[in-house]
């Protein structure tokens, strides 16, 4: 697999007025932000805003050398018109704050996924997509993912339509199953292997391993616990209250980080990439502050200390 990846990725989600609305002159300023802090490699989705990740975010880009970028996106849902919109409606039962005039409509057929690449290049309005993974097959049917959609998705890229392709999941059983079972260059594995807990380390990497799968690592804040060098007991995680395990597990690592001097949420991208497995980190953001901040959180020089003492205390794996 020829695709190099930059260490950090920008993960489009916000652009696609994920939590809270953006203007586009707001999204286009987190694009330049992230594009001036020398990120190169971007993420997006037709599920980001129900396409509006996908247009901000290639209409950014179409100003940019092409050759200068990494961009990925997804297949699995296609976007179809919404009977059921009325006027004013929103998508923020999926957290997004934008109107529900389209809909998501599962699709693993050959048929469906060609459709996909060929709706997401109309909505990027670029050349070509260089990594497509397949987005969160468990939540419709697994089974079926592997018996057409990876096939799908393998024989698009062996036509040149698609440059690399993989899942994006946050369920380890469907990435490990996934890179055993397909023959795929790439997984986004999504809070599954972070600073503050790593089982995608028990299933998923040794499955990278075997078959030469890279990883990327996505949701590495889980859900903003991570984020703040003073953690918060209240914070989000993940959908529901911060387990008290967990909360213990998180005060621990970041008392160990106050230690050494480093910004917990430095820690937190760097994380990843100390496996060779992990090809680039991707974070989020939906202000220019955070882009510029986590580019220089990510590169920190981090002590060797800081990750003996965490594998010591088996915070993270030794």
């Amino acid at each position: 697999m020829s695709l190099e990846l930059p260490a950090l990725g920008y993960g489009a989600a916000n652009v696609g007025n994920l939590f809270r609305a953006l203007s586009d002159d707001e999204a286009w300023a987190v694009l330049e932000a992230a594009w001036d802090a020398g990120i190169r490699y971007f993420d997006t989705a037709p599920h980001y805003g129900l396409g509006l990740s996908e247009r901000r975010l290639g209409a950014f880009l179409q100003t940019k050398p092409r050759d200068e970028f990494v961009i990925s996106t997804k297949a699995g849902r296609l976007l179809r018109p919404n009977p059921a919109h009325q006027a004013g409606g929103l998508d923020t039962d999926n957290d997004f704050h934008v109107p529900d005039d389209l809909r998501r409509e599962w699709d693993f057929s050959e048929a469906g996924i060609r459709a996909s690449i060929a709706e997401s290049q109309e909505r990027l309005g670029l050349d070509r997509i260089d990594l497509l993974y397949l987005h969160d097959p468990e939540r419709h049917d697994l089974d079926l993912a592997l018996a057409e959609a990876f096939p799908a998705l393998e024989k698009a890229r062996s036509e040149g339509l698609i440059g690399a392709i993989g899942i994006g999941s946050m369920v380890s059983d469907a990435l490990s199953r996934a890179v055993r079972e397909a023959d795929l260059d790439l997984i986004m594995v999504a809070g599954r292997y972070t600073l503050l807990e790593q089982p995608a380390a028990a299933d998923v990497l040794p499955a990278c391993a075997e078959t030469g799968t890279g990883i990327v690592a996505a949701s590495v804040f889980n859900s903003g616990l991570l984020a703040q060098s003073e953690p918060r007991r209240d914070g989000r995680y993940e959908y529901g209250q911060l387990p008290e395990e967990l909360w213990d597990r998180l005060v621990r690592i970041a008392s160990i980080c106050r230690a050494h001097d480093v910004p917990l949420p430095a820690a937190a991208i760097q994380f990843p990439l100390q496996s060779d497995l992990v090809r680039s980190v991707v974070v989020g953001g939906s202000r220019p502050a955070q882009l510029r901040q986590n580019a220089e959180y990510a590169a920190l020089e981090i002590p060797a200390d800081l990750w003996a003492e965490l594998a010591e205390d088996g915070l993270i794996p030794a």
